[in-house]
């Protein structure tokens, strides 16, 4: 059960039983949050609603902390964790027809499928959207395997692109943070004035 329980004490089995009560918790909290409503994600992109680039960024922050945190007390072994490999080109490719997406039908995969699992009509029709991507996807993906391989760069991190410590990266990361919440605001406020 992840890095810090062993498995002599909650045995590797019960690992999708975790998962599943974690994913009901998870979704239980987006649906809490609003983030099953189109309008609300959309809302980052029109300038009207932040509160979903303000709650990703400040996840994405607390967990960096958290393991550079446990790395440091030496609970996990940074160095361990997984790396995904990078390819550019099909990074830049499918961000582009994800942002496409979340920008036209208001919601990513995630929260769709939690809009969907409540009943909204236009969830079903986006999560309905997606599994016919993903059968075409599969179907032909040896006309799209050079995309999807292409711009291969290896297990990089944005520290080792840049060559500087996990920890300066989390400060700038929080700087980052931290402006990104300003403007938001600021435009906020503006659009507030011209809607109303």
């Amino acid at each position: 059960m992840g890095p810090l329980i062993p498995n002599e004490i909650i045995p590797a089995e019960w690992n999708s039983i975790f998962a599943l009560v974690i994913g009901i918790v998870f979704g239980y909290i987006l649906e809490s949050s609003g983030f099953s409503s189109s309008r609300k994600l959309a809302g980052v992109f029109y300038g009207y609603d932040f509160a979903v680039l303000k709650v990703f960024f400040t996840a994405a922050l607390v967990s960096s902390i958290g393991i550079l945190y446990l790395d440091y007390m030496g609970y996990l072994d940074l160095g361990a964790l997984y790396v995904h490999p990078t390819y550019l080109k099909g990074a830049l490719i499918g961000g582009g027809i994800m942002g496409l997406g979340f920008i036209t039908g208001g919601f990513c995969p995630g929260t769709s499928i939690c809009a969907a699992a409540i009943g909204k009509i236009d969830a079903l029709v986006y999560v309905g959207g997606i599994l016919i991507g993903i059968f075409l996807f599969s179907e032909l993906f040896s006309r799209f395997e050079p995309w999807y391989d292409g711009g291969f760069m290896g297990y990089m991190t944005i520290m080792d692109a840049f060559e500087i410590s996990p920890y300066v990266f989390v400060f700038g990361f929080t700087l980052l943070a931290v402006l990104s919440f300003i403007i938001a605001d600021v435009v906020r406020k503006r659009v507030k004035k011209v809607v109303y």
